[in-house]
């Protein structure tokens, strides 16, 4: 089996630890956390909404760089801050997800000066899918 691990992936946050941002094994991606923050985990967008954006369009970079994509989701992994932001969560989340529902956990913890961390697993498809 052929490991192949994306430090960085390009126009995204480097990683704030040693790790990789996406591992793709046996035709699966599997993501780190990505978090809101566009350069620095001090860059990140004002309001909630454009975090979830931000941390989104994030989590599509290290899907892209490994030859996947949101379209190819199968699981997302949700952590947030506080209850009260699930309802907007789930408004943007329906904008890049749309009728594709991946499965989903969502739960309330403490994180580290964000919001939010998403994380995912997708299908890398075969060439001639994509």
């Amino acid at each position: 089996m052929t490991i192949r691990r994306i430090h960085a992936a390009p126009g995204s946050i480097e990683p704030v630890g040693p790790y990789s941002q996406a591992v793709v094994a046996n035709g699966f991606v599997f993501t780190a956390g990505q978090v809101p923050a566009k350069s620095s985990l001090e860059d990140q967008p004002e309001t909630f909404a454009e975090q979830v954006r931000q941390t989104i369009r994030n989590l599509e970079a290290a899907l892209v760089e490994a030859g996947s994509g949101l379209e190819h989701v199968v699981k997302v992994n949700t952590y947030l801050t506080q209850p009260d932001q699930l309802a907007e969560y789930n408004a943007v989340y329906e904008e890049f997800f749309g009728p594709h529902k991946p499965a989903r956990t969502s739960v309330c913890v403490s994180l580290w000066g964000v919001s939010l961390e998403i994380e995912c697993v997708a299908v890398v498809p075969a060439q001639e899918e994509k």
